[in-house]
């Protein structure tokens, strides 16, 4: 038999086949395999589709023959990803507000291609992106990469930082002029990156929304604050800032009802201490950064809740509470 100008890709167009028509539901047969590399100029025969076979399980891919009537059928077994484990990447794509609804939408088509046609349909399904609040810096990539890079090269960096007016357009802030910082870490919180930095001229951290950053670079110059964040437990620090909103950090001791412990937990972990108090109510000591947006977490949990100590924190909120309810 003659053969056709792609035989040395005839492995390569057999597996990306099985990948693309079968799965655990779905299955083919040597006449489709036949048809499928035909249509490709590879001729072959079954003979020689046995032996590719054998050597794509020699490669770590399980293929299934079944025996179904009086013809086998053939299926791919073996994926990078599980469906669960696409269907969960595609979630976190759709929820992160820095990824844009362009970039959303194409990273989900490149989770398609990591499972079959009829597993890619269910991924399909999922995909809401339209109607979500997405950012519009279709630049946030290269701007997480470029702070990245000056992590690891422990170099400062200097960047435009913007806010929207009401007129939905872009303000440079500082008067447009550049932001110089020492990064020292990317949080994700609320669906947003942040870059959390040492401000060397007002000598504390600060936080900065990555998709409202432009024009990154990084400059000739060893970081700053290194003492700082030593002494900062960096992997807890973004649970003690609430919305990412800078604070002085204080231990708070709360009041709250037992059933909302779990509350507590998920924001703190379980290395909070929590005691007992009386037969419905428990306190905990955490560190904060105490904010107004601490003040509308406390609130949101419900009247039970209280801030005990320290009292000048107690006085800041009552006095939150009373702008308020200002006329």
């Amino acid at each position: 038999m003659a053969k056709g100008s792609n035989q040395k890709l005839k492995l390569y167009y057999l597996l990306k086949f099985l990948q693309r028509k079968t799965d655990e539901e779905h299955a083919v047969t040597m006449p489709e395999i036949l048809e499928e590399l035909q249509a490709h100029d590879i001729s072959a025969e079954r003979k020689s589709i046995y032996a590719d076979l054998r050597d794509l399980e020699k490669m770590g891919y399980e293929v299934v023959g079944e025996k179904v009537g009086s013809s086998y059928e053939y299926r791919l077994l073996t994926r990078d990803f599980e469906l669960a484990e696409l269907k969960l990447l595609v979630d976190l794509i759709q929820t992160s507000k820095f990824v844009t609804a362009k970039k959303s939408n194409e990273l989900i088509k490149k989770l398609e291609t990591l499972c079959s046609d009829y597993d890619a349909k269910t991924l399909q399904r999922q995909v809401y992106v339209q109607d979500r609040v997405k950012s519009d810096n279709e630049s946030i990539y290269y701007s997480v990469d470029a702070i990245q890079s000056a992590i690891a090269n422990d170099c400062m960096i200097q960047f435009h930082y913007f806010q929207w007016d009401v007129k939905k357009e872009k303000q440079l802030r500082q008067n447009g002029e550049y932001y110089e910082v020492s990064p020292w870490m990317l949080s994700f919180n609320d669906g947003n990156y942040y870059l959390i930095a040492f401000d060397g001229k007002n000598k504390k951290i600060k936080h900065y929304r990555v998709d409202k950053m432009l024009n990154i670079i990084m400059l000739n110059k060893g970081r700053e604050g290194k003492e700082l964040f030593e002494q900062e437990n960096i992997a807890t620090y973004s649970n003690k800032s609430f919305g990412m909103f800078g604070g002085e950090v204080e231990k708070v001791k709360i009041l709250f009802p037992n059933d909302l412990a779990g509350v507590f937990i998920d924001r703190f972990g379980k290395d909070i201490m929590i005691v007992p108090k009386g037969k419905d109510y428990s306190t905990v000591s955490v560190s904060v950064a105490v904010s107004r947006q601490f003040f509308g977490w406390i609130i949101g949990l419900g009247k039970e809740v209280k801030i005990l100590a320290p009292q000048h924190v107690v006085e800041n909120m009552r006095q939150v509470l009373a702008d308020a309810l200002e006329d």
